[in-house]
């Protein structure tokens, strides 16, 4: 479990495929707590298993399923991917219950500059817009954020300079592919209302 408050930024350094599974190495400028074998990371909001560590290198074995559902594909040597190590039990939580598990991936379709904001606009899949909720928490590519607006099948978030800053969102351009978990309360709410229809 996750909070979807980034606390470092990794550089894809290798993508090697062996048997079936992918293998993701990504170097870390800053580990001021050495992670360990076995433990879960989350990943551009993906929570994958750390299987290597050599110096400051973190490997992740990556299955066919998880490739397919996320943007890891797209992301090429040396760009930036967002880190998270998972929640603690006596820890503050910052963000919302984030979870790892990615709903679908949605593509930046404008972004703009607004009050001292930037604001995303992302089109999803129309089979996840019932789970998006206005005023709801999102993760996009792992971060915590809210739901401003939602138009057909597209949401809007708006990003504090701070975040967009010290995560991966800086470097997003229009029609870049980005992952999307929703909310586990929408997904609650939404099964209790088709189970009482």
């Amino acid at each position: 479990m996750f909070t979807g408050i980034i606390e470092n930024l990794g550089k894809i350094e290798k993508k090697t495929y062996t048997k079936g599974l992918l293998q993701l190495t990504i170097s870390v400028d800053d580990l001021s707590e050495q992670p360990e074998i076995g433990e879960s990371i989350a990943v551009n909001g993906i929570c994958l298993t750390l299987t290597k560590i050599e110096g400051n290198r973190l490997t992740f074995d990556v299955m066919q399923e998880t490739i397919e559902k996320t943007n890891l594909e797209d992301l090429k040597i040396k760009d930036l991917v967002n880190l998270e190590r998972a929640l603690r039990a006596n820890a503050r939580i910052s963000g919302h219950f984030v979870s790892g598990h990615i709903d679908g991936v949605g593509i930046i379709r404008r972004k703009e500059i607004r009050n001292g904001s930037y604001v995303f606009y992302i089109a999803v899949n129309k089979e996840l817009i019932p789970y998006i909720i206005s005023k709801g928490s999102i993760a996009i590519d792992g971060i915590s954020l809210t739901v401003v607006e939602i138009k057909g099948n597209i949401f809007s978030v708006h990003i504090i300079p701070h975040t967009y800053k010290n995560t991966t969102l800086g470097k997003k351009s229009n029609s870049n592919k980005v992952n999307i978990e929703v909310d586990h309360l929408s997904k609650y709410a939404a099964s209790l209302n088709k189970q009482h229809l």
